[in-house]
């Protein structure tokens, strides 16, 4: 059963005195009812998912920022070195590999998240089969 707890349409005894086309009718009702609720969960569900998702890429983004600033900075180390034969080139040298070790470190936990995700709303899936037993047995 899903997150909401079913109780019978009605006692035995109240069952036979009324007409099928009533619990038809009753029938058809809740099962609407059910369906709106199971696509309010999957919106839901798919919201969150997105959510995290934006997250992870939010990551990733950071890291190519990153990227591009140790990139900037390798560049620098390299017309300095050039440019001159003092230790100013070590020290950015230095800063533009830590800036792509982490930038690299940044991306990858996006990129691992992202591929941890599961984009199928599995809990909308279940609850769905479990409204499917549902109505099998108050049909029968």
């Amino acid at each position: 059963m899903s997150s909401l707890q079913r109780e019978p349409l009605m006692g035995a005894s109240s069952r036979e005195e009324r007409s099928v086309g009533e619990l038809f009718t009753e029938l058809a009702e809740e099962t609407g009812t059910l369906i709106r609720q199971e696509v309010k969960l999957a919106t839901t569900e798919m919201t969150q998912k997105a959510s995290y998702a934006a997250r992870q890429i939010a990551f990733m983004a950071a890291g190519a920022l990153l990227g591009v600033v140790s990139l900037l900075a390798l560049l620098g180390a390299l017309v300095l070195a050039l440019g001159t034969v003092m230790a100013l080139w070590k020290s950015a040298l230095l800063v533009g590999v830590v800036v792509a070790v982490i930038a690299v470190a940044i991306a990858m936990k996006g990129l691992t998240a992202l591929r941890r995700l599961d984009p199928v709303p599995q809990q909308t899936l279940q609850t769905i089969r479990e409204d499917k037993s549902w109505v099998q047995q108050q049909v029968r």
